[in-house]
């Protein structure tokens, strides 16, 4: 397989005509192999206009949504970001081109040690993998100027917000276990200010402050 040739037209095709246009996040796009982050069985599906499954009931985000959510963080590089489910570890990589720091959580350990193995495997050394209740974030890093939950859930948890840095946007997937909005929330001077943009469908956020295990 031609993977570069497969990962050059997912970002002509699947990104540039839906609106992506950050010239930051298209090279991002362009450089992070996203074969190398989904099951060895579904490599010939990689750049393919979808999300695939990556097991324990979790998946591979489809690469525009990955993309909309980054945009939409409007990271300039040198902001520490916090990122609310590991998963694959795709979304992080693409966040660690774009930022100065990534702390990433995952609450299912097997998922963030393999993740947390390719990232190293691939030289990113700007990233900290936590096992733990993503719905908590991470007190020991925060505040954050920004954060991303790879998961859906009905309300903002509040230790998100708490974390949160004045002026700093958190990206979520707000709606019911079937359907969400994708939601970019900004902290303004202790309030919140909140845009709605695409519908997507994303796993359930479970967690003491999301959906039960």
């Amino acid at each position: 397989m031609n993977f570069k040739s497969l990962q050059n037209h997912m970002v002509e095709a699947q990104l540039i005509p839906r609106g992506i246009n950050d010239p930051r996040v298209l090279g991002a796009f362009r450089q992070v192999p996203r074969h190398k982050f989904v099951p060895e069985k579904l490599r010939d599906s990689a750049y393919d206009d979808c999300a695939l499954p990556l097991g324990k009931g979790q998946t591979v985000s489809q690469p525009y949504m990955v993309a909309v959510m980054t945009q939409e963080l409007g990271l300039n590089g040198g902001e520490s970001v916090l990122e609310v489910g590991t998963g694959s570890g795709y979304q992080t990589a693409i966040l660690a081109k774009l930022c100065k720091k990534v702390y990433s959580v995952e609450r299912i350990e097997s998922l963030s040690r393999h993740a947390d193995e390719i990232l190293k495997g691939e030289g990113y050394t700007n990233v900290e993998t936590v096992v733990g209740d993503g719905t908590e974030g991470f007190a020991a890093a925060a505040p954050y100027d920004a954060i991303i939950v790879t998961a859906g859930c009905s309300e903002i948890p509040p230790p998100l917000i708490e974390q949160l840095k004045d002026g700093g946007r958190l990206v979520i997937p707000l709606g019911d276990n079937y359907q969400q909005v994708l939601t970019t929330i900004t902290k303004k001077g202790g309030k919140l200010e909140s845009k709605k943009s695409v519908p997507c469908i994303f796993v359930p956020l479970v967690g003491k402050f999301g959906w039960k295990p």
